[in-house]
């Protein structure tokens, strides 16, 4: 939290232990005392109140009256009257309740502070992931320790075993394993080798790797996710919007109320002007509509906090307010499902001189200079590789050279009777020795997460633009029934439509690129796959790591909040349908009756269960 946050709490937390330590005279002082209690008072209204007469100063500035203008007219009509009594008007002094009111708003604000505090501390603590000093490598090969501020783009730095990744880039050279845990959520170590990109803030394992740094300061993966938390938690949803308008009325029931309750004691009973006076103020103090205030944004605070621990970054509060909601789910295929890339599925030798070993460690060296797609596959997949020489690439046909010594050559195999796959044919010394099959192969989880989908009775679609054999293969895989394909990008939007005009609630799963305009049309859009690219303007909701039970975790999440949102709610207003009769003396016969001090009471509990009800709000 920043610092203007603690400082107020360090303020709330020291005037209010002044006032009680002033507060605890007036409890001992005898009537003939009335000139120090009054002067005991006055400081406690001035140094305590101080805080309360500036919020009402800025609410009725704005319009907008509240807590603190109902707090602060209490106040001042209690202390002007019972400095009035000191003076000559017959009455009693309510000093004790002044002193006793303000020390149990400043304690129920300093509790409440802190509970906003632990709120987004997780988030806040985001900002601390990353390294103090960096090693920096100079063109020379030397390494010098400069300051994390002193980082500049395209910088070249060492990161050693167990340090922290201080900030985005790709790796030069060395292998190691990265935890990436407190940034996406993932709880295992992620693999990395020469090429693979790093996140800032995430934790090197057991190896040294050089890196080259590509995003520095706002544009960091980690910034992105700090500056987007912290939008969602500052922006409006519906539920803050209903309470809002509730506090408003509220406001105004309380002054009307607070009228009538004065007129009806004082002009239409025997009671005494303080009585009156002292109805009055409790009904203002209990139906201060400060647990209203803070109902919904503390849960929107954990909720976020949540969310964006778990590699879910939200962008549109009212979308993800309507994510428990759904109960149809369109998924694109390619990326989204599937990884969206070649990876070899089988290797096949066609004679005992090799083996299928043998096939791929010829066809990865061969492919190591390759810049297509399918050659990145099979040199990705082989673990070891040969001495490469007189490289030379075939476009549209394959690549050719020598590997230890024999002339290789990899071409595509035209013949194919592998329909949803791609095959490479491996030519050795002039002879066909193998076969390579790669395909877009789909995602493990792929297949839990639409299971899961079903088990929660939401309709799942997959959107494609490849051919139905291809599409039906792929759904079949995953567990799909209901398959749209040969669906060019700019139909899908439609696709959602049709969708949507059957009745359901639609959320559209895609990877941010080629779908924006579909994830615009559905009620939420969700795109995934935007990993250390973030895209930001792709969906309301963003998913950071490729994993699809992400969405299933999201929908959980917003039943979670919507309900906490529920009970803070009722919390925030129910109490008041039993204080506030009782505030304004409608018991009084049978002995039951609120004084302003235990009405400060009842309305702080009432913000402070809040504060903790939120904080209840679990993974």
């Amino acid at each position: 939290m920043d610092h203007c946050h603690h400082h107020m709490i360090e303020d709330f937390k020291r005037r209010f232990f002044v006032s009680v330590l002033l507060t605890l005279p007036l409890l001992f002082l005898p009537a003939e005392k009335a000139l120090f209690a009054f002067f005991l008072s006055t400081i406690i209204f001035f140094y305590g109140g101080l805080p309360f007469f500036k919020g009402a100063y800025t609410e009725l500035r704005t319009l907008l009256p509240g807590m603190m203008t109902l707090i602060a007219l209490a106040l001042v009509v209690a202390y002007v009257y019972s400095g009035a009594v000191v003076f000559g008007l017959k009455g009693k002094p309510f000093f004790f309740e002044v002193a006793s009111l303000i020390d149990i708003m400043l304690l129920g604000h300093w509790i409440e502070m802190r509970s906003v505090m632990g709120a987004g501390q997780a988030l806040e603590e985001l900002a601390l992931l990353l390294p103090s000093v960096v090693h920096k490598m100079r063109a020379d090969g030397e390494v010098v320790d400069i300051d994390i501020e002193a980082l500049q783009q395209h910088d070249t730095i060492l990161i050693k075993p167990g340090e922290k990744v201080p900030s985005d880039g790709y790796i030069k050279t060395g292998r190691t394993s990265v935890s990436e845990a407190v940034l996406t959520g993932e709880s295992l170590p992620v693999e990395k080798a020469p090429g693979d990109r790093v996140i800032g803030g995430s934790i090197n394992g057991e190896g040294s790797i050089v890196v080259v740094v590509d995003r520095i300061g706002k544009e960091s993966f980690l910034s992105k996710v700090i500056d987007m938390t912290k939008k969602a938690q500052q922006s409006k949803s519906r539920a803050q919007d209903l309470a809002n308008r509730a506090a408003c009325v509220l406001t105004f029931v309380a002054l009307i109320t607070g009228a009538v309750t004065f007129t009806l004691w004082y002009l239409y009973t025997a009671f005494p002007l303080s009585f009156a006076l002292e109805r009055t103020v409790s009904v203002m103090v209990i139906t201060c509509p400060h647990a209203l205030g803070l109902a919904v944004p503390l849960v929107i605070a954990v909720s976020t906090t949540l969310a964006s621990k778990k590699g879910l970054l939200i962008r549109n509060r009212v979308a993800f307010e309507k994510l428990h909601l759904i109960n149809a789910l369109i998924f694109d295929k390619t990326g989204t499902i599937t990884y969206g890339e070649f990876q070899v599925d089988s290797v096949e030798a066609f004679s005992e001189r090799f083996s299928e070993e043998s096939i791929l460690y010829y066809a990865a060296s061969l492919e190591v200079h390759s810049e297509h797609p399918i050659g990145k596959a099979i040199y990705k997949h082989a673990q070891k590789r040969g001495k490469v020489e007189g490289f030379v690439s075939l476009p549209g046909v394959g690549v050719e050279g020598y590997v230890d010594g024999k002339k290789m050559k990899i071409a595509k195999r035209e013949d194919s009777s592998v329909e949803i796959a791609t095959q490479v044919e491996v030519f050795i010394e002039g002879e066909k020795e193998g076969v390579i099959t790669l395909k877009d192969a789909v995602r493990k989880e792929s297949r839990q997460a639409v299971d899961s989908f079903k088990r929660l009775g939401v309709k799942c679609f997959m959107v494609t633009g490849d051919n139905e054999t291809v599409a039906s293969s792929v759904g079949r895989e995953v567990g799909i029934e209901h398959i749209m394909s040969g669906v060019l990008p700019e139909e899908k939007a439609a696709k959602v439509k049709k969708v949507q005009k059957q009745g359901c609630v639609v959320a559209m799963v895609g990877d941010g690129v080629n779908d924006a305009p579909s994830l615009a049309s559905a009620d939420v859009g969700i795109a995934i796959g935007a990993g250390t690219d973030v895209a930001v303007e792709a969906g309301d909701i963003i998913l950071v790591k490729n994993n699809l039970l992400d969405v299933l975790y999201g929908m959980q999440l917003s039943k979670k909040t919507h309900r906490k949102m529920v009970q803070n709610l009722f919390w925030a207003t129910g109490y008041n349908v039993v204080a506030l009769p009782l505030a304004a003396g409608v018991l009084y016969q049978y002995g039951i009756v609120l004084s302003p001090a235990v009405a400060a009471i009842c309305m702080s509990l009432s913000t402070v269960i809040c504060a903790i009800n939120a904080q209840l709000l679990k993974e």
